[in-house]
């Protein structure tokens, strides 16, 4: 009997045993698991909670295992912000437990409104020193709209950030911008037609003015043209990707025959023209209640808008005087620099060929 018993004590440490190698053996694994070396070592965390850091880890390439959770969990409690990854010479319990020691070193970028996301790439390349082409890539794998998925606006990015971390930040920033919005302002979540209709007439507003008292004016332009099946005719949907800082001519308008020509197809161009503003989105979703069909560009920089054709061609009157007048006085200008330019090269000589003679 007492055998037995013995014999059971036995084989049940024995087990015990086993199991705890077992564990041993499973956690000694875990701990030599190669850690992602292609993920980006410098991101950009959202610690909302323990799920949003998770997404921002996977999104920069990590892979996170149950035990990662639990790991990170153990660790420090995050704020969100730039952090630079300790991925040297440690294993994965103690990355995931102290993933969040090193703060990054930030600076400033500045993403203008009507912008191309091709000037806006360029700009980054040289002022962050990365690679346009993956830059364009980590682009066109986030894009849902080919333009205008960035918002404009100020963003605060880590120095050392790469093309993926850079990209998924300006991305999921301008998300939250755009989720805010709809949450605010709209019933029912609108879909991806939907948005990018109301997008692409933002764009048109931002390329059109940047003063925020004419936005639904301009708005109201749009939808009342479109209402009545007219064509927009607008200058500002031909400056489109590579000619977004390009003068619109009449030569221009002939020649175009993409469907950003609105002088030539009815409806809205194809995709939204740039980077747009808040205030421009707003002004697409709520145009001004009135009956406006056109607008013409001020002396004061303003616009002027009117209802009636007729109107419209005394406004354009108006602006050709006035461009006329200072064409006018622009020749003047140059001609009295000219002459002063004259004067003075004379008066040098004279002054010169005097002190030549009380010289001799």
């Amino acid at each position: 009997m007492l055998k037995t018993i013995i014999s059971e004590e036995y084989i049940r440490i024995v087990r015990y045993l086993e199991i705890a190698i077992v564990i041993l053996l499973i956690s000694l694994l875990y701990n030599f698991l190669a850690i992602d070396k292609k993920a980006s070592k410098t991101l950009f965390i959202d610690a909302k909670n323990i799920d949003t850091v998770v997404s921002s880890l996977q999104k920069h390439g990590y892979t996170v295992t149950y035990v990662d959770k639990l790991m990170i969990q153990l660790g420090k409690t995050p704020k969100t912000g730039w952090y630079t990854l300790n991925r040297k010479g440690v294993g994965r319990y103690t990355f995931f437990r102290q993933l969040f020691l090193h703060k990054s070193q930030t600076m400033d970028i500045v993403v203008f409104a009507g912008e191309t996301h091709d000037a806006l790439i360029k700009r980054v390349t040289n002022d962050m020193k990365l690679k346009s082409e993956k830059l364009y890539e980590e682009y066109k794998v986030l894009s849902n709209f080919k333009e205008a998925d960035i918002f404009a606006g100020h963003y605060s990015v880590a120095r050392k950030a790469d093309e993926r971390a850079l990209m998924h930040y300006l991305f999921g920033e301008s998300k939250k911008i755009l989720n805010l919005f709809i949450e605010k302002n709209f019933q029912n979540k609108p879909d991806h037609f939907e948005l990018k209709v109301l997008l692409t007439i933002a764009s048109i507003i931002q390329k059109e003015s940047n003063n925020i008292e004419e936005m639904p004016h301009i708005s109201a332009v749009i939808y009342n043209r479109l209402k009545k099946n007219m064509k927009l005719q607008m200058d500002s949907t031909l400056n489109y990707g590579p000619y977004s800082h390009t003068i619109v001519t009449s030569e221009r308008i002939k020649s175009d025959t993409s469907y950003y020509n609105t002088y030539k197809h009815k409806g809205l161009p194809p995709y939204p023209l740039g980077t747009i503003s808040v205030n421009a989105l707003h002004a697409a979703m709520f145009p001004s209640k009135n009956a406006y069909l056109f607008f013409m560009l001020k002396p004061d920089g303003k616009h002027a808008f009117c209802n009636t054709y007729e109107k419209h061609l005394e406004n354009i009157k108006i602006f050709r005087a006035y461009q006329k007048e200072r064409e006018k006085e622009k020749k003047k200008l140059e001609k009295s620099l000219e002459e002063t330019k004259k004067y003075c090269l004379d008066s040098n000589e004279t002054n010169v060929s005097t002190s030549t003679k009380a010289i001799k």
